[in-house]
């Protein structure tokens, strides 16, 4: 396994990443409450990461606007000062040689949600610090309040909005941005049919339904310019009959990629409930693949990949260029030192702190 490609570096734009080994961005409902900014949790939480050998370290699902945010404690993006307080957390990720990149995002009508752990379930009320949800059309997620249907001026607002939180990315240190389009939030709601049933420029057919998509990629690609690696997260299907899915993936994610996107990261679900999703190990492997071939676009993977043999053979045997990690990361922060080192591969990023634990015996 000394020849895997797993720790071959990737250069995507200026940014070289040191191996295919990345972390997918993972909400910690742990900012402070009401204005989005990191924390200690956060800086030791990534930081971690990046100490643990990790080529690319992906902030959670950060808001691009107030009312973008999945939970009153998720982490936003919206303001100079939330810019400045993810500054110390770049630094610590380069210190340790990681790339940082961060998700950008709008939770749309699965929006102002309690955190997993809470005792409450649902929509947070306004009066208990909640908001009004928006969505492409007026169609509540199952168990949630009502979104309002975003006008014109609504959706030319969410374009400015991710505009604004990518250059002040930039600003705070971050390498890669990401889109994320999965998982039922504001970009899935508009792809999928299931939760889109506008009749404007927006709603009905499949250029319609990517349309924002499409114009929050070309926008941030221009304010952001040319070096600067675009990554969308699609969810690359719904699970569901006549939903989203592989093939409208791979259409949307070549057209993305002339708008200006780099790498898919291809997870899956998320806009309906109820449906059943064929969990395994690497199960969401194929549709990456699928994506990648159909849509002729770099991709990576992710869902449930666990060892570093299995990650290896899906970048050894050119199923996806890179995986990304989860639940593994959660267990083992470290999971890519311990990857070098159960697959025998010599690295020179092991923190001087460590080293011993390179030693084979």
């Amino acid at each position: 396994m000394t020849g895997t490609a797993l720790f071959t570096p990737l250069t995507i734009r200026s940014v070289s990443l040191r191996n295919r080994i990345w972390v997918a961005p993972m909400c910690q409902y742990s900012a402070d409450a009401e204005d989005g900014m990191t924390t200690d949790w956060h800086l030791v939480h990534l930081g971690s990461f990046g100490q643990g050998g990790a080529g690319l370290v992906i902030t959670e699902a950060t808001a691009v606007s107030p009312e973008g945010r999945i939970s009153p404690q998720d982490l936003g993006l919206w303001n100079d000062e939330q810019a400045e307080g993810f500054r110390r957390i770049t630094d610590f990720l380069h210190s340790q040689g990681a790339a940082a990149g961060i998700q950008l995002a709008h939770a749309g009508r699965k929006a102002s949600t309690y955190r997993p752990w809470a005792s409450e379930r649902g929509t947070v009320p306004v009066d208990a610090g909640g908001w009004q949800s928006v969505g492409p059309s007026p169609i509540a997620f199952p168990g949630y309040a009502a979104p309002v249907e975003l006008d014109r001026a609504g959706i030319d607002g969410v374009v400015d909005d991710f505009v604004a939180s990518a250059l002040r990315a930039i600003d705070a240190g971050f390498d890669v941005l990401e889109l994320h389009a999965a998982h039922g939030y504001l970009l899935h709601q508009f792809l999928s049919p299931l939760s889109n049933e506008r009749t404007d420029e927006y709603g009905g057919s499949l250029e319609n339904r990517a349309r924002l998509l499409l114009r929050a990629v070309s926008a941030v690609r221009q304010a952001v310019g040319d070096d600067v690696p675009l990554l969308v997260r699609f969810s690359a299907t719904d699970w569901a009959i006549d939903g989203w899915d592989e093939q409208q993936t791979s259409t949307v994610a070549a057209w993305a990629r002339d708008a200006g996107a780099d790498v898919f990261d291809i997870s899956s679900g998320g806009n309906t409930a109820g449906v059943t999703i064929p969990v395994g190990p690497g199960y969401q492997v194929p549709l990456a693949e699928f994506v990648a071939t159909n849509g002729d676009v770099p991709v990576s993977a992710v869902g449930l990949i666990t060892t570093p043999a299995q990650a290896a053979a899906i970048v050894d045997e050119g199923r996806a260029d890179a995986v990304m990690l989860g639940r593994e990361m959660l267990r083992d922060p470290h999971f890519a030192l311990r990857a070098a080192h159960e697959l025998g591969v010599a690295i020179d990023y092991w923190p001087s702190q460590y080293i011993r634990a390179s030693w084979p015996e």
